[in-house]
């Protein structure tokens, strides 16, 4: 029996800890464009469509994303990534009926991940009883999940390998870029046709992680190009930080901006990314992370100094790792 569940993968959800409510609703709402529902006390929940919860926001000091929602087919898939991960010697816990409902799913089981980043995989996502309210013509979702999510990591040959095992994801490419003084080192996984649902970046041969969050951004992809123009504009109106300018991507040739969460991780908005072709897709290297565009705004030098501290610090401490899930690692380069 063919147990593969590649394509059976979708990035669902993420959940956020954050004290700054108030500045997460303005943010998800007015600057990004997405349904805000407010209706609980110490939780924000943003929709992108017609499931009740793509990013749900909880009260707690945090200030970072600290579980990703990988939404499956059916049961039996489910049951697959459950027994695979147990079959490595991990716990897996059932999540209650009260978490579940705040995720807007049927059911969901979690484990632990790495960078301390805890997986929860459900089946059924429910729909939301009310209209959806956008400030933007749409949100592209679908087979492809909801979007992505990037990790910087000092032990990317482990990661890599932890995402192949638990959920069968394959290499889409490579990007060499230097950012900041560093030589960075980019792997793109996908597990269905998106072009990737994890990057994973690493600085090259050193074993520093100069991203304080357990994710450096997150992505979510719009209908059209006026929907991403008009969410930079509103990012910057409403006194936001921008990270990098709009700009073209080099290997997914998506178009899109970053800008800076309230919780610190940058949030990317992106229009048009190539979809990929199993049939004839082979993985390569590109240098540079973009064709054009994507320059910085508002770094200082206070800024560049804290992440060198923070890289500096990741030294010292031991990166939350999840060897029993990794295999060997996956050495490519």
């Amino acid at each position: 029996m063919n147990t593969d569940v590649f394509g059976r993968v979708h990035l669902g959800y993420l959940v956020v800890e954050s004290e700054k409510l108030s500045d997460w609703a303005r943010f998800g709402r007015d600057a990004i464009g997405m349904h805000l529902d407010d209706a609980l006390p110490d939780v924000l929940r943003f929709r992108l469509d017609d499931n009740a919860c793509r990013f749900l926001v909880q009260r707690g000091p945090a200030e970072d994303t600290i579980a990703l929602g990988w939404e499956v087919d059916d049961h039996r898939c489910l049951e697959t990534i459950e027994a695979r991960v147990r079959g490595h010697g991990v716990a897996v816990t059932q999540g209650s009926s009260e978490e579940s409902a705040l995720r807007g799913v049927e059911r969901f089981v979690r484990f632990p991940g790495p960078n301390g980043l805890t997986q929860e995989v459900y089946v059924s996502p429910r729909s939301a009883q009310t209209p959806l309210r956008l400030g933007t013509s749409g949100f592209v979702t679908g087979t492809g999940g909801m979007g992505h999510v990037a990790i910087a990591t000092s032990k990317p040959h482990q990661m890599r390998g932890y995402y192949s095992t638990v959920f069968d994801a394959r290499l889409s490419d490579y990007i060499d870029e230097t950012i900041s003084g560093l030589k960075f080192k980019i792997r793109f996984l996908r597990v269905n046709e998106r072009h990737h649902s994890v990057a994973i970046a690493s600085v090259n041969r050193l074993p520093v992680n100069p991203i304080r969050t357990r994710i450096q951004h997150c992505n979510v992809q719009v209908a059209k190009l006026d929907d991403m123009t008009l969410a930079y504009q509103r990012v910057k109106e409403l006194g936001f930080d921008m990270a990098l300018s709009i700009g073209q991507h080099t290997n997914d040739k998506e178009l899109s901006f970053y800008a800076v969460s309230p919780s610190g991780f940058e949030w990317e908005v992106g229009w048009n990314p190539i979809v990929v072709d199993e049939s004839t897709w082979e993985p390569r290297t590109h240098a540079g992370i973009s064709i054009w565009g994507h320059t910085p705004e508002g770094s200082t030098i206070v800024q560049l100094m804290e992440r060198f501290k923070t890289g500096a610090h990741s030294v010292l401490h031991r990166e939350a790792t999840m060897p029993a899930l990794a295999g060997a690692g996956i050495a490519d380069d």
